[in-house]
């Protein structure tokens, strides 16, 4: 895979995967029926020959419960783990005292690996969440503490996203999956623009992730996820993207190898600055990973 390798000289950064042991921390959201794929335990060694083959010499792993149990384990594996060098974990954003639970997840085995913070929005039933004071007071301290904040928002959620983006600029955002774009579907014009909306705010990246699992076809191809690869590298522009595998949750569409070979075929007309940005350049930057 030689488009992704040759730029990225510092080795390409994985910016979005899960580790979960079910027996350790449940994910109820996982149907084994719809989601046989990934109904199991993924751990750090099941990761890493993957990784490896891809070129990835770094990663960010991503909280997939709301569970600051889960976050503390996260960071545990982070301090004993050389590959995984960042954790985007999840605290009460609606607590009096986020900037109290950030210090104490710091304080703890592999505190220096927190980078970020994240609420699965996605589920949440109020339309409005990311527009609350106790939330926006949350996502405040979350940034006065000097780390990013994940948005993981649905489609429809992206104006409310661009919102806050907008009227918190001390903080730094980064929008996971693209806001879930409606691929192949009459809603995409309606994410080109909303996507664009969130982007004119200049403390937004976003991650070219998790869109294998949004394309309404059992069998998809790079033509199909090419229209949100080009929107987004027009709105943000490569030096604000950057790539994530949504392993595991991108078995349930592909695999790892493959995600990595079709991004790379999609972002062939970038050059080699630009490309070096995507794979690994801007999470290294957004995210103040650690050397090597």
């Amino acid at each position: 895979m030689t488009s992704a390798q040759g730029p990225g000289r510092a080795g390409i950064v994985d910016a979005h995967h899960h580790l979960w042991v079910r027996a350790q921390h449940p994910q109820p959201w996982i149907d084994p029926v719809t989601m046989a794929a990934i109904d199991a335990d993924f751990e750090p060694a099941d990761l890493a020959p993957l990784a490896r083959a891809a070129g990835v010499t770094a990663t960010v792993v991503v909280q997939s419960i709301a569970s600051a149990v889960e976050t503390v384990d996260l960071l545990t594996v982070a301090a004993d783990d050389p590959l995984v060098r960042g954790v985007v974990g999840w605290v009460d954003l609606t607590a009096d005292d986020v900037p109290e639970r950030l210090d104490l997840l710091r304080a703890g085995p592999g505190g220096d690996r927190l980078v970020g913070i994240r609420h699965l929005v996605q589920s949440e039933t109020d339309p409005a969440y990311l527009d609350r004071p106790d939330v926006r007071r949350g996502i405040a301290a979350v940034g006065a503490a000097g780390l990013v904040y994940d948005v993981l928002v649905r489609q429809h959620q992206l104006p409310m996203a661009a919102r806050l983006a907008r009227d918190l600029p001390e903080v730094s955002f980064v929008l996971d999956h693209l806001g879930k774009p409606a691929l192949g579907r009459p809603e995409f014009a309606e994410w080109r623009r909303d996507l664009r909306a969130f982007a004119a705010s200049p403390n937004t990246t976003a991650k070219l992730s998790g869109l294998v699992t949004e394309v309404p076809l059992p069998h998809w191809t790079p033509a199909d996820l090419r229209p949100a690869v080009e929107d987004a590298v027009d709105a943000f522009g490569p030096d604000r993207l950057m790539y994530g595998s949504d392993w595991p949750v991108c078995l349930l569409a592909s695999s790892y190898q493959r995600w990595v070979d079709t991004l790379a075929e999609l972002l062939d007309g970038l050059d080699a600055a630009d490309q070096a940005s995507v794979w690994g350049d801007t999470a290294r930057r957004v995210y103040r990973l650690a050397a090597s």
